[in-house]
């Protein structure tokens, strides 16, 4: 069950503040380290001024104090008993503390999550040339296998903690946070990134990491995704190279196959789009040539019914019923090119 905008922003927040916990801790145990390096130091120092010691014997004696052993002889005068105390007061002090700190940081559990996130932080910083996927729902998922499909290393941002197991499943190093920080972008690199792909629900948010990314990386390929038609003109305003809506997309595909039945698999290129046109029995370019049909598209292939391929077809070529046309031309030069091809229904008697 998926959860509620509010309940993820609460679960989010949590773990955000998990993560400050540890790295407050670990600030915290270098404060330690450095005050023990300090009090230790300044213990041998001053136990050699006093007792008349050198350096190398005052550091045995201010660590025999500070870690409570307690081998060595007592100091000869007030001063070294006095050093001793405050030895005693401040190394033991500093000692149980980081002691009580470290117990409170395993026990908390918090030192998986972090050993986790500082192996998927180095291995992200090894990566060039990679892809930031912002948005691991439905179209993020699709975006990943493809570019999983050609070999192309990814990074892959999202808020939603259940996309983290689907992201580890299918080996994909995965950053559960807001796409849109500036610190989270250059975690996952976005500076060594050939592109970063905005796909997440909120067209607010991929505006926002269209704008954060362009400022980070003015040179890098920005492609964002669009569910309103007024955001596709923000998005570009916002820095994004392509702009993808999938919904006016699949809609426009459903539209044309309602209408032209024989019409396959098409795809948009800039201006032109690309299409397999199937020949049915019964159309208006059934027996006729290539240069008859064409108009102004451009037939680049035609698939026979046996399987041949014939590429580049020269003007004279014959299309026959069952041949398969690939076609490229501007929207309306290919919809001539679907009416000559449209099934024609014969009259009931």
């Amino acid at each position: 069950m998926s959860l509620g905008p509010d309940s993820r922003h609460r679960a989010l927040e949590q773990r955000t503040r998990l993560r400050r916990e540890a790295r407050s801790f670990q600030r915290r145990l270098a404060i330690l380290l450095v005050a023990v390096v300090a009090v230790i130091v300044a213990g041998s120092v001053a136990l050699s001024l006093v007792e008349h010691y050198s350096v190398g014997y005052g550091f045995v004696l201010t660590l025999d104090t500070v870690t409570t052993l307690g081998s060595i002889q007592d100091p000869h005068n007030a001063g070294g008993r006095v050093v001793i105390v405050l030895l005693e007061i401040l190394g033991i002090g500093t000692l149980f503390y980081g002691l009580a700190t470290v117990a409170e940081f395993f026990v908390s559990g918090q030192l998986t999550g972090l050993l986790a996130e500082r192996r998927t932080q180095r291995m992200i910083d090894s990566y060039s040339d990679h892809v930031i996927v912002c948005g691991f729902g439905r179209v993020g998922r699709q975006v990943a296998r493809d570019l999983q499909h050609a070999g192309v290393q990814q990074v892959a941002i999202d808020s939603e903690h259940t996309n983290l197991e689907m992201a580890e499943s299918m080996g994909i190093r995965f950053i559960e946070s807001y796409a849109a920080d500036d610190e989270v972008l250059l975690g996952a690199g976005v500076r060594r990134a050939r592109a970063v792909i905005a796909c997440v629900d909120s067209d607010a948010d991929n505006i926002f990491i269209a704008l954060t990314a362009r400022e980070l990386a003015p040179g890098i390929l920005i492609v964002a995704r669009a569910s309103a038609e007024d955001s596709e003109k923000k998005l570009l305003r916002a820095g994004a190279d392509r702009v993808i809506s999938p919904y006016k997309t699949s809609g426009a595909e459903m539209a044309r196959v309602a209408i032209h039945p024989q019409v396959g698999g098409a795809v948009q290129v800039a201006d032109y789009r690309l299409e397999e046109i199937e020949v049915p029995a019964a159309c208006a370019g059934v027996g006729k040539t290539v240069q008859d049909v064409r108009g102004g598209a451009v037939i680049v292939a035609v698939r026979r019914t046996d399987g041949a391929l014939v590429a580049q077809p020269e003007a004279t070529t014959v299309v026959a019923a069952g041949d398969m046309l690939v076609a490229i031309g501007t929207p309306p030069a290919l919809e001539a090119l679907e009416l000559a091809f449209q099934p024609t229904t014969v009259p009931s008697v």
